[in-house]
């Protein structure tokens, strides 16, 4: 037996897109301020009709009072429903339309009243402040019921008060014409609603069309995600807003960028002038841009958005950059290797040629030679460097370039004591101008690279000069650019990279990196790095020789 599907349950409530519920709550709104405005209007509109009713009754009151033969007919005449004082207030009453008109004398007896049986009596509301010469203005309710009433007192041609007049306006009309009003206010109330309704009506459908129609649920469940998403992605995100100024930065971007408080700034202000602050703001264009930021190398792409906006995202070379250069260090090794392989082999067939001819002394002064070459270009780098990292680094360079027709030497000037406070950022930046250097002076006859280090105090200056083309005036400083090169990239990484990292790196010291033209030609590198030695050791020895010529750098 086949169950019935229970019934779908009515389910009661505010309507879930956002068109919808935009709408009916500015209809709400529109609705409650018409109804808050129009009651805010009734409000002092009954109070300004009983006033209006209040004064009108005191000025035929005191209009009344001021007839010149009424206080002597009251004087003269008892009260009498014929009497001269009732036929004159009957006759103004109804010229006024007023409800009554009731004078009495200084005892509240009626002299005149609009049912003349009641003529003679005694009033009905106290006239004790008329009576006492005030005026009065008041609602109140009397034998005709409720009426808006003014008093006056009635003086005799002496002055003294011999009497009151009250008159009473029926409030039954004050109502009528409060009522009256209503229908037209109501009116003005409805078109100002409908034309309330028509603007939001006209606003939810661009709310519509902006939000796509998605619920406020959706949307938070949207926010939500794209925060999860931005903070736990590995790639940095800035969004910037039409004016160029930071609205979003990640936790990636923060950390890649070295940046804590950037929102509501623009990227020059959040990161300094430099290339990283052109690729944001969008100075640069391109894709896949390359900048250094600190010691990182950092890939850029920039995308505008639809507001006018842009969103640029940042990935992390750094250590793809290291991997390639150290594949290069490793294929250049390789390299020279295989030529040492080919070259040992040569030397061997030799040497035992020289020894089956039994040439024994030949052989041994040929081996004195072969061993004695490489002896002393390590002797003459560790004499004069005594950091064991650069002694190793320049001896392993000096036999890369060997085996590529490259002499690579050291300057009679370098004397540098094993004081360095920072070896591994001396290391790079070394290594990337000589192997610059090498770049440079390949294939050219007579090629030779020359490496000066040496120590004033604390500071640590580097030279190294090649015999190379050189570098144009107009290049020499595009050349520590990022991404700027002349030189075709490898496969597997970027060009552009070493020299600004070596800029950066003398810059953070507090020094500088420049380039000139080397004496005889070539180019020729000058870093200078203030404080790169620490204080405890020996200090150097100064050597009295003449002045290095002007400083000249490479080509990245």
């Amino acid at each position: 037996m086949s169950r019935t599907p229970p019934a779908r349950r009515l389910r009661l409530g505010l309507p879930r897109r956002v068109f919808s519920q935009v709408l009916l709550m500015q209809v709400v709104i529109a609705a409650g301020v018409a109804v808050l405005a129009t009651g805010l209007f009734l409000a002092p509109l009954s109070n300004q009709l009983d006033d209006q009713a209040m004064r009108r009754a005191l000025a035929i009151a005191q209009t009344t009072a001021q007839l010149p033969d009424l206080a002597q007919d009251l004087r003269d005449t008892p009260p009498s429903p014929n009497g001269p004082v009732q036929r004159e207030a009957e006759r103004i009453r109804k010229a006024t339309q007023a409800e009554y008109i009731v004078v009495m004398d200084w005892r509240g007896v009626r002299w005149s009243h609009t049912d003349p049986r009641q003529i003679g009596g005694i009033v009905s509301t106290d006239p004790g402040q008329a009576l006492a010469g005030k005026q009065v203005m008041e609602i109140d309710s009397g034998t005709l019921g409720r009426s808006a009433r003014g008093k006056v007192p009635l003086r005799a041609s002496d002055g003294s008060v011999i009497g009151a007049v009250s008159v009473g306006i029926a409030y039954d009309s004050v109502r009528a014409r409060l009522i009256h009003a209503i229908p037209g206010l109501l009116a003005y109330a409805g078109g100002a609603l409908a034309v309330g309704a028509l603007a939001a009506w006209v606003i939810s459908r661009r709310v519509h069309r902006q939000t796509r129609d998605l619920a406020f649920s959706d949307i938070a469940a949207l926010l939500s995600e794209r925060e999860a998403m931005l903070h736990g992605i590995r790639e940095g995100v800035v969004a910037l807003d039409r004016t160029g100024r930071i609205r979003l930065v990640n936790d990636e971007a923060q950390r890649l960028l070295g940046i804590e408080e950037a929102v509501g700034r623009s990227p020059d202000e959040a990161l300094g002038t430099g290339r990283t602050a052109d690729v944001l703001a969008g100075r640069v264009t391109g894709t896949d841009l390359l900048t250094v930021r600190g010691q990182r190398v950092l890939v850029a792409n920039r995308m505008p958005t639809d507001d006018g906006g842009a969103v640029a995202t940042l990935r992390d070379r750094t250590e793809l950059e290291q991997l390639g250069r150290e594949l290069d260090s490793t294929r250049g090794l390789i390299d020279a290797l295989r030529a040492q392989d080919h070259e040992h082999a040569n030397r061997m067939h030799t040497l035992l040629g020289l020894l089956e001819l039994e040439m024994y002394d030949d052989a041994v002064e040929f081996v004195g030679e072969v061993v004695g070459d490489h002896r002393a270009t390590a002797e003459q780098v560790t004499e004069r460097i005594e950091d064991p990292l650069l002694a190793a680094l320049l001896v392993g360079k000096a036999t890369v370039a060997a085996e590529r027709g490259v002499a690579l030497g050291v300057s009679d000037r370098t004397r540098l004591p094993d004081r360095l406070v920072d070896p591994q950022g001396l290391v790079t930046v070394v290594g990337n101008l000589v192997d610059n250097a090498l770049d440079a002076v390949a294939g050219e006859p007579h090629a030779r690279v020359e490496v000066e280090l040496r120590a004033e105090e604390r500071t640590v200056i580097l030279r190294v000069r090649d015999t190379g083309p050189g570098i144009p005036p107009e290049h020499r400083e595009l050349i520590f650019t990022t991404g700027w090169s002349t030189k075709k990239p490898p496969a597997h990484r970027e060009r552009g990279i070493g020299l600004s990292l070596v800029r950066r790196l003398a810059e953070r010291q507090g020094g500088s990196a420049t380039v000139g033209e080397a004496h005889g030609g070539g180019a020729e590198f000058t870093v200078v790095l203030p404080e790169a030695l620490s204080e405890s050791g020996p200090e150097p020895t100064v050597l009295t020789v003449p002045p290095a010529p002007q400083t000249a750098e490479k080509e990245s």
